[in-house]
C-alpha cells in the first residue's frame, strides 16, 4: 500500500491563524462492513488510524460525519479507516486510492462514499528486500525502562567481517521501515542499499541500529512530554537508548564509543525524539538526523533546547522538512534551528525541499545527504 501522505488539519490549538473555519466531512455510503466504526486519519494525530476524538458519529439515519472546528486555512489530506491502516478505504476492487484533498478558505462541507476496505482484499506477500548486511539482533529485546520488548535490527558494513576496524553508529527509530519492504507498511527507507552504494563512492562506513516503533505506543514513546495522545514516555525511551541499548551494541560490535561517533535519527515523531536525545544525553549522542520533526506535539521542546548544555564536544544537527507537509512544519523547524544556533558548539545543516512530502519515499532520498553530513 502506498504511503499515506502527511499533510492535514493544522488545528488552532496548535497552529495560530488569522482565520479559522469549520470543516464537515460526511460519509454517505459504505460499500461493506456498514456497522463498523469509521475514523478519519491525518497529521492532526500523526495519521493515527484509531483516534477516538476523530471517530465519525451518526448523521441522520444512515450517514456518518465529523465536524472539525477552528480549522486554519490551508490544504488538507486525509483518509478514512476502520481503526488501522490494514483497514483503510479502497476502491470497490480493493485498489489503493489517493488521499482526499480539501483546500480550506471558508467553511467547508464535503460528502464521501467509501467503496471498499483494504482488509477485504488481502495484499500479495511483499518481498524481503533486506540485503545480506542486515541482521535482526533480537525479536524481543527488553526495554526495562518501559517494561516492553522490541525488535532490533543491525546493518553492518561489508568490511566488518574481514577487518578489525571500529565503526561509528547511528541509532534510528521506526526500525521496521528502514531496511525491508516486507515489514514496512508504507515503503522502506532503503538504508542498506544506500549505504552499500555510499561506501563504494565515499569510503564512509557506519553501523546502523534500527529500533522498531511500539505501534500504538509510538506517539507516547517518541514524545518526552504529555500530549493529548497520552502521557509522554520519551524520557524513558531515550534512557533505554543511552543506558541499555548502546552499552549492549558497544559490547557486541566493534564501535567507536565516544559521542563524536554516536548519532540518532528519525522522522516525524522520530525527529522529535532524536532532538530530545541530544538534549538529555549530550555526552552520549554527538549528532542527530531530524527529518520532518513533529515539534507541534511538544512545544516545550524549544525551551528545553534553549536551556540545554550540549557540552564541549561539537554537536551536529541535520534538519529536513518538505514544503508539501503541514503549513507549520518548516516554520517549526526553522524556530528550532534558530534556538540551536544561539548556543555554542554546534554545526547545523538545513534542507527544505519545496516538493517534499512527509513519507518514506522522501526521507529515503534525503538520507544520503544526511549520512554524508553526519559521518566524517
Amino acid at each position: 500500500m502506498k504511503r499515506l501522505i502527511l499533510a492535514i488539519f493544522c488545528i488552532a490549538s496548535f497552529v495560530s491563524s488569522d482565520a479559522q473555519y469549520t470543516l464537515r466531512l460526511v460519509v454517505n455510503e459504505v460499500g461493506a462492513k456498514k456497522l463498523d466504526d469509521i475514523y478519519v486519519a491525518g497529521n492532526f494525530n500523526n495519521w493515527n488510524p484509531r483516534d477516538e476524538k476523530y471517530k465519525l458519529k451518526p448523521f441522520g439515519t444512515t450517514r456518518r460525519a465529523i465536524i472539525l472546528k477552528d480549522v486554519a486555512a490551508g490544504k488538507y489530506e486525509f483518509k478514512f479507516t476502520r481503526g488501522s491502516f490494514d483497514k483503510v478505504e479502497t476502491t470497490a476492487k480493493g485498489e489503493d486510492i489517493s488521499n482526499h484533498e480539501i483546500t480550506v478558505k471558508e467553511d467547508v462541507a464535503e460528502n464521501f462514499n467509501i467503496a471498499g476496505w483494504k482488509d477485504d482484499y488481502p495484499d500479495k506477500p511483499k518481498p524481503n528486500t533486506a540485503t545480506a548486511q542486515v541482521k535482526i539482533l533480537d525479536t524481543a529485546f527488553a526495554i526495562p525502562q518501559l517494561n516492553r520488548k522490541r525488535r532490533i535490527w543491525a546493518y553492518l558494513p561489508k568490511s566488518y567481517a574481514t577487518s578489525t576496524k571500529k565503526y561509528p553508529v547511528i541509532y534510528m527509530h521506526d526500525g521496521q521501515n528502514l531496511f525491508n519492504e516486507q515489514t514496512a507498511p508504507f515503503g522502506e527507507w532503503g538504508i542498506d542499499e544506500a549505504l552499500d552504494t555510499l561506501t563504494r563512492l565515499t569510503g564512509k562506513e557506519a553501523i546502523i541500529i534500527g529500533i522498531d516503533n511500539g505501534g500504538d505506543k509510538r506517539m507516547t514513546e517518541y514524545n518526552p512530554y504529555d500530549f493529548r495522545n497520552g502521557k509522554g514516555e520519551g524520557s524513558q525511551y531515550v534512557d533505554f537508548l543511552a543506558t541499555t541499548l548502546k552499552p549492549f551494541i558497544d559490547k557486541k560490535f566493534r564501535t567507536l564509543k565516544d559521542s563524536s561517533h554516536t548519532f540518532v535519527a528519525g522522522s516525524s515523531m522520530g525527529g522529535l525524539i532524536s532532538m530530545y536525545a541530544l538534549v538529555k544525553y549530550p555526552n552520549i549522542f554527538g549528532g542527530a538526523g531530524i527529518f520532518s520533526p513533529a515539534f507541534w506535539t511538544a512545544p516545550a521542546i524549544y525551551d528545553e533546547v534553549a536551556k540545554a548544555d550540549f557540552g564541549r564536544a561539537m554537536k551536529r544537527f541535520y534538519f529536513y522538512a518538505g514544503g508539501k507537509e503541514s503549513e507549520a512544519m518548516v516554520p517549526d523547524m526553522d524556530k528550532m534551528i534558530s534556538t540551536v544556533e544561539k548556543k555554542g558548539n554546534y554545526e547545523t545543516r538545513r534542507l527544505m525541499n519545496p516538493l517534499g512530502k512527509n513519507n518514506e519515499a522522501t526521507w529515503r532520498k534525503e538520507f544520503v545527504d544526511f549520512y554524508q553530513f553526519i559521518i566524517r
